[in-house]
């Protein structure tokens, strides 16, 4: 057990308010992480979650968000996501909840999980279809994406041995 052993939490910010994608962002995103974590665990708990914790990687546009924390605290950390009721901006609260997808040793395993989870996602999208024109148009509107792949700057990826 290295004193660098950490967690990496995936989530998926849901929500009915299309304006609440607009104000995801790292700072709101941790100040409701932290201000749930207080709610349920008090300040125990917050200060135990506060060491180490960071929003690592955020997607405003798919809603997708890696939160890291230590491996000691992710369970409390996991615990209070549900109680994440709303994201604030600008003086504006917008409703929403915080879906956990994964949890991983590495950044690299959640990225690995993402990559399927948005497969099977997509396939249900095309299952659903009621008709071709439909099909066709998500299938342009995948092949109009194009991904990038970036280089981690950081050693995050090869710092914790990956087991639970």
């Amino acid at each position: 057990h290295t004193a660098l052993s950490r967690r990496y939490i995936l989530c998926e910010v849901v929500s009915e308010d299309p304006r609440c994608r607009q104000c995801i962002e790292d700072r709101a995103l941790g100040l409701a992480v932290r201000d749930a974590i207080a709610r349920v665990h008090g300040d125990y708990g917050l200060a135990c979650c506060s060491i180490s914790f960071t929003v690592k990687y955020l997607n405003a546009y798919t809603g997708t968000v890696l939160l890291r924390c230590r491996k000691d605290s992710y369970r409390l950390l996991c615990s209070a996501l549900p109680f994440v009721r709303y994201l604030e901006s600008r003086a504006q609260r917008y409703p929403c909840f915080l879906n956990t997808l994964h949890v991983g040793g590495t950044i690299r395993t959640c990225q690995k999980f993402l990559i399927q989870y948005n497969r099977t996602q997509l396939l249900r999208l095309l299952q659903n279809c009621t008709n071709e024109e439909e099909r066709q148009c998500i299938q342009k509107s995948l092949l109009s994406c194009s991904l990038t792949e970036e280089q981690s700057q950081s050693g995050d990826e090869e710092e914790d041995d990956g087991t639970e």
